[in-house]
């Protein structure tokens, strides 16, 4: 366990008249965010803390009700074991909409805080002033809706699905609204239906000029669209069992864990006001997902990859963690590097994209298995042409005017009355027992060649014959 620093605060115990709020804010007037941890002292002694569970539920109704602008979607309370004790830790990433303030005093230096070394001091008005001036007005919290008529029930069976069902104040607590009342941006990603069309692309090569296969996933709520290309992505990265006397091994084509982080992040945190969505593009030597937009305001790149959190869309954030699809705050781009290099991240000013290469060994198993299945197919093929060649020749005269009149299963006197034959024995020998023997047609009861309930039937020789007879 660190230090305390600029990033870290220990709190030894929790009682309500400790002043986490003061804590918290001056975290969230930071580029990067920090942490609390509650149950430490100030010089790294773990002592634990008693009824964690309760210190969370107090923990968040008061972050929830005392600070402005809300923070909901901009920390997580966990508890975690240091030492083998309990201690609540607080993970906080650093606000867009600076200054944040106790909704008691509002806007002043009773009220803002700002992280200055181990301490949380208060903000300089002219500080105040000047955040207030720059706030982001252009999240898409504040942006109205190109639609005002919006429903949500796609997000409310995927709440009612992880035991949190909706009320009738959710548009509000989800901030799926402008201050004015009206639906903002938010709801309009999060509603059943807009135009954010989320592309999944597939190639035959490694460059871009053959497409294969282009799923188009959205249109839909950001959380089913996002469930969607999961469940497609995965279904791509094939798996690779190898089976020895001692073990069985399994490796897919890229880390499923990773790839999850990867697409997660790429709908919560690209830049929904440049109205262009997430694109996923599947190569045969590796998988490309870009969002838009590049990194949070004030955060460097080292930030990025250390784990500071700066999340774009705090309210997307919020709703995707409720759902269960995000668990801790700013431990995505932790987990990914856990199995792949920094260099697998390409950041521009207006993009992020992470490239992940597919693993060489399962690239190379499916490209030997799939050349032997079209190696087989081709030799199907011909040996079914050859065959279908032989028996063409063979066909008499009869025989083609059996099949013309054979489409799915007849009884022989149906057959007979079709052909507008009488004679049974004739029938049987020159017309029924020849295409039998040239197998092109079957008997459905083939053990009881008398049974009273004895139909006949096309073979899938048979009938690929009669298609080649009707087209000649």
């Amino acid at each position: 366990m660190p230090n305390e620093n600029k990033h870290i605060e220990f709190k030894r115990e929790w009682n309500k008249d400790v002043d986490i709020e003061k804590e918290v804010i001056a975290f969230l007037n930071t580029p990067e965010g920090g942490t609390i941890y509650i149950g430490i002292e100030n010089n790294g002694n773990v002592v634990g803390v008693n009824n964690p569970d309760s210190i969370i539920l107090q923990l968040k109704d008061r972050l929830k009700n005392n600070i402005s602008p809300s923070i909901m979607g901009l920390f997580d309370i966990v508890q975690e074991t240091i030492s083998g004790k309990p201690v609540i830790k607080i993970k906080i990433a650093g606000g867009s909409e600076k200054p944040y303030f106790k909704k008691k005093y509002g806007m002043s230096e009773k009220g803002c805080y700002i992280r200055n070394g181990t301490a949380a001091d208060p903000m300089p008005q002219n500080m105040i002033d000047t955040l207030f001036a720059s706030r982001t007005r252009n999240t898409i919290r504040r942006i109205s809706s190109p639609r005002r008529n919006l429903t949500f029930e796609q997000l409310q069976i995927y709440y009612q699905e992880t035991g949190k069902p909706l009320n009738n104040h959710f548009k509000k607590n989800l901030e799926l609204l402008t201050d004015d009342g009206k639906f903002n941006l938010v709801g309009y990603l999060l509603a059943d239906n807009n135009t954010f069309s989320v592309q999944v692309a597939k190639y035959a090569t490694t460059t871009r000029e053959q497409l294969v296969e282009k799923a188009e996933l959205g249109n839909c709520s950001l959380i089913k669209a996002a469930k969607s290309v999961l469940e497609k992505v995965d279904i791509e990265n094939r798996t690779f069992v190898n089976i020895t006397y001692k073990e069985r091994i399994e490796k897919r084509k890229w880390h499923s864990l990773a790839l999850r982080e990867a697409i997660i992040n790429a709908f919560v945190h690209a830049d929904y006001t440049l109205e262009i969505p997430p694109k996923f593009e599947l190569f045969p030597d590796r998988i490309e997902i870009t969002s838009a937009g590049g990194l949070p305001q004030n955060l460097t790149e080292e930030e990025f990859f250390e784990g500071y959190s700066v999340p774009r869309n705090k309210e997307l954030m919020r709703v995707f963690k409720d759902l269960e699809l995000v668990e801790q705050l700013g431990t995505g781009i932790q987990r990914i590097l856990q199995y792949y290099s920094k260099e697998c991240f390409k950041i521009s000013p207006n993009f992020i994209r992470i490239v992940f290469p597919a693993d060489k060994e399962v690239v190379k198993h499916f490209q030997e298995k799939d050349l032997m299945k079209e190696v087989t197919e081709q030799v199907t093929q011909q040996v079914t042409q050859q065959v279908t060649q032989q028996v063409t020749q063979q066909v008499t005269q009869q025989v083609k005017q059996l099949l013309s009149v054979m489409t799915e299963t007849h009884k022989r006197e149906e057959l007979q009355e079709k052909l507008g034959l009488k004679d049974r024995e004739h029938f049987r020998k020159e017309y029924l027992q020849a295409a039998i023997e040239l197998g092109i047609v079957e008997p459905t009861i083939p053990d009881k060649p008398t049974s009273s309930k004895q139909k006949y039937r096309l073979t899938p020789l048979g009938k690929k014959l009669k298609q080649q007879l009707k087209n000649s």
